[in-house]
C-alpha cells in the first residue's frame, strides 16, 4: 500500500495561486468522488481525503497497486486551470515516512504560517469527516488520521507550542495597533461572521474600541456575532457607502469574487479627507481586490502579508519544536512499521489457510485410522510426522536446490524462523550487499518530482 500527500501551502505558492484550488465544504464530497471515478477501471479504488483551508490545499491518497501521482497531478492542474509543469512549480509530493510526517507536522501546527495554531487540527478532522462520508476513507487513512490526531494532542499537551499562539486575529489586532496606537478612537468593521471572523471579533472587542460594526451576508449570523461581542450591525447591500465610516476593516468570508473594490475604497478614501485606513483580508481567495493598495493613505495586508507579523511572535515558542519534532518522528516510524506489515497481511493469511488445509487433512486421515482400531499412540505419532513434514518440505527442498547465493540467503531466513536465530556457519550467511538490499523499505520518501525524462520512460 502506497500513501501519497500531494499539495500546496503558503510556503510553496502565493496567495492568488492557491485561490484558484480552494474548496468549500459542500464542495468536498463531489470533488472527492470526480477524483476516484478517475480509477474507475483500476484493480481498486484509491483511498482519498482532501484538505482545503486559506493556506493549503491538499490531497491524501493511498493505492495498492495504482500509481497516482501524475493522475493527481493532472486532475489537480485541470481544477485550478493550470498548465501542469507550472502546477509542479507549487506543489509538493511525499510518500510513505514523509507523507505520515507531513501530515503530523500540520495537525501539531509546525506546518502552519502561525506556528503552533490550533484552527487546523479541527480543520483537518472536519476534513476527514467530509471523507468518511464520502466512503473515500479506507483502512490506510483511517490509521493515518486517528494516529494524527493522537500525535497532535501529545504535541499540544507535552510542548510549548501552543502555548501563547500568535493567531491571525491576534496579529490583526496587532497591525490595527502599530497603525492607530490605541483602539479607543478607533472605528472597526469586520466582514464576515464564520469561525475565523468570530475570533477577530473576541480580539477587538477585548480592546474596546470607539465603534465595533459585523457585516455578513447571511443577517442572521452577523445579528449573532454582534451580540457576542456587543456590536452593531448593517445590511452587506450597504457596504460600499459605509466604508469611509471606518478606520480598520477586517475581512474573512468564503465568497468566490471580491467583495469590496478598489472604485469603492477610492470614493470612501475621498470621504475620509486623507484619514488613513487599514485594510486586512484574511479571505482565500481574496475579499478585498488588490488594487486597493495603490490607493493613497490606506494601507492593504493580504493573508502572505500577515505571515512576518506572525513570525516575529513565533521566536518564543521554537524551544517546543525539537521536542515534537521528535514525537512526530517517532510517530511516523510507528505508522511505517505497520503500513509494512500491512503488506504482508496476504502472505500472512495464505500461510494461515495453508496451515489450515495441511491441519485438516491430517485431522481426516487420523480419525480415518481411529475408526479402523488403529493403536491411539501410534495415530498420533504418524499424524505429527504428516504436519511436521508438509511444513519442512517447502525449506529442504529450497535448501537442496538452487544457486549458492538463493541457499544463503535461505539458510538465514530459515534458520531465523525455524531455530530462532540466524544461521551461524559464516558460509550460510548472505553477503552484506545482500542484506541491505533485502532490508531496504519499500516506502521511500519522495520530495522531487520526476524528472520529464524519467516520466517517459517509465510511460
Amino acid at each position: 500500500m502506497r500513501l501519497l500527500v500531494l499539495g500546496l501551502n503558503h510556503k510553496s505558492a502565493a496567495l492568488d495561486v492557491r485561490g484558484r484550488f480552494a474548496f468549500k465544504l459542500d464542495q468536498l464530497t463531489p470533488t472527492l468522488h470526480a477524483f476516484r471515478a478517475r480509477y474507475d477501471n483500476a484493480p481498486a479504488h484509491p483511498e482519498v481525503a482532501l484538505l482545503s483551508t486559506c493556506n493549503r490545499t491538499e490531497l491524501y491518497c493511498a493505492a495498492d497497486g495504482v500509481h497516482l501521482e501524475r493522475g493527481a497531478l493532472d486532475w489537480l492542474a485541470r481544477i485550478g486551470g493550470l498548465d501542469r509543469r507550472e502546477l509542479m512549480r507549487h506543489t509538493y509530493l511525499y510518500e510513505g515516512a514523509e507523507a505520515a510526517r507531513h501530515a503530523f507536522r500540520v495537525a501539531s501546527g509546525l506546518d502552519s504560517m502561525v506556528l503552533g495554531e490550533p484552527q487546523i487540527l479541527g480543520q483537518m478532522k472536519q476534513a476527514v469527516r467530509e471523507a468518511d462520508t464520502a466512503g473515500t476513507l479506507g483502512t490506510t487513512l483511517h490509521r493515518l488520521f486517528q494516529r494524527t490526531f493522537s500525535i497532535a494532542k501529545e504535541v499540544r499537551s507535552t510542548t510549548g507550542i501552543g502555548s501563547n499562539s500568535v493567531s491571525l486575529a491576534a496579529a490583526s489586532l496587532k497591525l490595527a495597533k502599530r497603525q492607530f496606537g490605541k483602539m479607543g478612537d478607533c472605528n472597526i468593521l469586520l466582514v464576515g461572521a464564520g469561525d475565523m471572523m468570530g475570533l477577530v471579533a473576541a480580539h477587538f472587542a477585548a480592546a474596546v474600541p470607539k465603534r465595533l460594526a459585523v457585516v455578513n451576508r447571511s443577517p442572521e449570523r452577523a445579528a449573532k456575532l454582534a451580540r457576542r461581542v456587543g456590536a452593531e450591525t448593517f445590511c452587506l447591500d450597504d457596504l460600499p457607502h459605509r466604508l469611509p465610516e471606518f478606520d480598520v476593516v477586517i475581512s474573512g468570508t468564503s465568497s468566490p469574487v471580491n467583495i469590496i473594490s478598489a472604485e469603492d475604497v477610492e470614493r470612501g478614501m475621498e470621504l475620509r479627507r486623507d484619514r488613513p485606513m487599514l485594510m486586512i483580508d484574511l479571505a482565500m481567495p481574496r475579499d478585498i481586490d488588490p488594487g486597493v493598495a495603490r490607493l493613497s493613505d490606506v494601507n492593504l495586508f493580504s493573508l502572505d502579508d500577515l505571515s512576518a507579523v506572525v513570525r516575529d511572535a513565533g521566536t518564543k515558542r521554537m524551544a517546543g519544536v525539537k521536542e515534537a519534532e521528535a514525537i512526530i518522528e517517532m510517530g511516523a516510524c510507528n505508522f511505517v512499521r505497520w503500513l509494512d506489515q500491512r503488506a504482508s497481511v496476504p502472505l500472512i493469511k495464505a500461510l494461515q489457510a495453508q496451515a489450515d488445509g495441511w491441519r485438516a487433512a491430517e485431522l481426516a486421515r487420523a480419525r480415518k485410522a481411529l475408526s479402523r482400531g488403529e493403536n491411539v499412540e501410534a495415530v498420533l505419532e504418524k499424524m505429527s510426522r504428516g504436519l511436521a513434514q508438509k511444513m519442512l518440505h517447502g525449506a529442504l527442498a529450497g535448501l537442496r536446490a538452487g544457486d549458492g547465493n538463493y541457499r544463503m540467503q535461505l539458510a538465514s531466513t530459515v534458520s531465523t524462523l525455524f531455530l530462532g536465530c540466524p544461521a551461524r556457519n559464516p558460509a550460510l550467511v548472505p553477503h552484506k550487499p545482500m542484506m541491505d538490499l533485502a532490508n531496504r523499505s519499500p516506502n521511500a520518501a519522495s520530495r522531487v518530482w520526476i524528472e520529464p525524462e524519467t516520466e517517459r520512460e517509465a510511460a
